[in-house]
């Protein structure tokens, strides 16, 4: 192993591998020099990690070229990053006022005792992480939950639990 890589393993957080940090390194060779590369290069290094805290970003920026405060506004700026980790599994509630009146504060508070953690954060396991969106345009179907990319409609807080138990 080269001194420069065994210096920035020991800064990375202790769950990114090697093998990680060979992905990125790979998805950086592949996209330096390339114009607008920078969300795509980051949202392929967030599927290998999971997320994308801040020694990932400064090695992306290293890569790249680029300076490291750009990747840290484009990480900052955009919602579907994340520089905490994250569960296997995304689950998302909607609060928007057809899924609240509709019992989806119901079901938000049902998965935060069932998963035991609060809004906005991730399970011990990182099998799950809760979060509550405004709205995500299905009021005709409310309340509306989505689990990574599968949305469920008219889903109710007695059944909400075995919803996301369907999820390993």
């Amino acid at each position: 192993m080269s001194l420069a890589y065994e210096l920035t393993q020991a800064t990375l957080p202790d769950d990114v591998t090697p093998e990680m940090v060979a992905q990125i390194d790979d998805i950086c060779a592949a996209h330096r020099g390339k114009p607008g590369a920078l969300i795509p290069v980051l949202q392929k290094c967030q599927g290998v990690v999971g997320y994308l805290p801040v020694p990932v970003q400064e090695r992306i920026a290293e890569k790249l070229g680029v300076p490291g405060h750009e990747v840290f506004g484009v990480t900052t700026f955009y919602s579907f990053f994340s520089m905490e980790p994250r569960g296997r599994h995304v689950i998302r509630v909607c609060m928007g006022t057809a899924c609240y009146v509709r019992g989806g504060k119901e079901v938000l508070e049902r998965l935060e005792r069932h998963l035991n953690v609060p809004v906005d954060s991730t399970t011990e396991d990182r099998r799950f992480t809760l979060e509550q969106v405004r709205c995500l345009g299905a009021c005709g179907v409310a309340p509306v939950v989505v689990a990574n990319q599968d949305t469920h409609r008219k889903v109710m807080a007695d059944k909400v639990v075995d919803l996301v138990e369907q999820y390993d």
